[in-house]
């Protein structure tokens, strides 16, 4: 069995329905923003403090909106799976790369779908959870 990190992320949308992808530094692979639960925290307190230290961008907890919890092969720890719960919210932002952030990136849901330069569990579970039923 792989070992499972856990951590928490958010989906932000643009007035154009793109989604905000992050780049880390010395990764190749762009992922939601978010990050590991520190003991004690909540995945969406989680989701707030690695939001605020990534993008310098401020959101509530109570402004979240659950999307899924969702397990995919992690994409830049080899032989790991990542487990994320992820939340939407549902309001405009302007981003700054912050801590650990090489590189922000905009995309659409089908650029994201199609490209190998997304993290797995972003391409094969987030997208297909936004598209419409």
């Amino acid at each position: 069995m792989s070992p499972v990190i856990t951590v928490a992320a958010v989906v932000f949308r643009d007035g154009e329905g793109r989604m905000l992808t992050v780049r880390k530094k010395g990764t190749a692979s762009f992922m939601l923003p978010g990050g590991k639960l520190e003991p004690g925290e909540s995945a969406a307190q989680a989701a707030v403090r690695e939001v605020a230290e990534e993008l310098g961008v401020r959101l509530r907890v109570e402004d979240l909106t659950p999307l899924g919890e969702f397990e995919a092969d992690a994409a830049n720890e080899p032989g790991h799976v990542v487990r994320s719960t992820v939340f939407t919210w549902a309001g405009e932002v302007t981003p700054d790369a912050a801590a650990e952030i090489a590189e922000l990136r905009w995309a659409t849901l089908a650029e994201i779908a199609e490209g190998v330069h997304f993290a797995p569990l972003t391409r094969e579970y987030v997208v297909p959870a936004l598209q419409p039923a």
